[in-house]
């Protein structure tokens, strides 16, 4: 079957089985590699991306979801990798191991696009669902408040 989307601003289709992950019609059909596996079962978020706007678990979103739809993985985000989350990130040193850093990014750009102005709490809340091996959670709320604070 074949299932027509835009993939990062363009237009994509795919000619794999409708139940087929997201995750790996992007990694393994198109070659993008930087939207991670982590646990399958979409708990752990890394795999996150975006779909019509929204954050998503690509693990556990059939292909056959984003029929007409819009997705956007972290090489997406910015076609030269300088969106504010991503330099605050990079500037701040948030990534230890950076294997949760395309999961971070993409559901940070999820918060920020709908509340440009995170409180502390609103962040913790929208980032508690991706996990970060290596536990630089401090320094991931400090990016995404100063990215918050050069979007505005």
């Amino acid at each position: 079957m074949t299932t027509r989307f835009t993939l990062n601003a363009n237009p994509a289709q795919i000619d794999a089985p409708p139940d087929m992950p997201l995750l790996w019609a992007i990694r393994d059909v198109v070659g993008l590699s930087g939207t991670k596996y982590g646990c399958g079962i979409g708990a752990c978020g890394v795999c996150t991306v975006h779909i019509d706007g929204a954050a998503a678990r690509a693990c556990v979103t059939p292909l056959a979801a984003v029929e007409g739809s819009s997705v956007t993985t972290i090489e997406g985000l910015s076609a030269n990798g300088d969106h504010p989350l991503q330099t605050a990130f990079v500037e701040l040193n948030v990534a230890q191991c950076g294997y949760c850093q395309p999961g971070q990014l993409m559901t940070a750009a999820d918060l920020l696009a709908r509340e440009p102005h995170p409180s502390a709490e609103q962040i913790a809340d929208a980032m508690r669902g991706v996990l970060c091996r290596c536990g630089t959670y401090r320094r991931i709320r400090r990016a995404i408040e100063l990215a918050a604070e050069r979007m505005s």
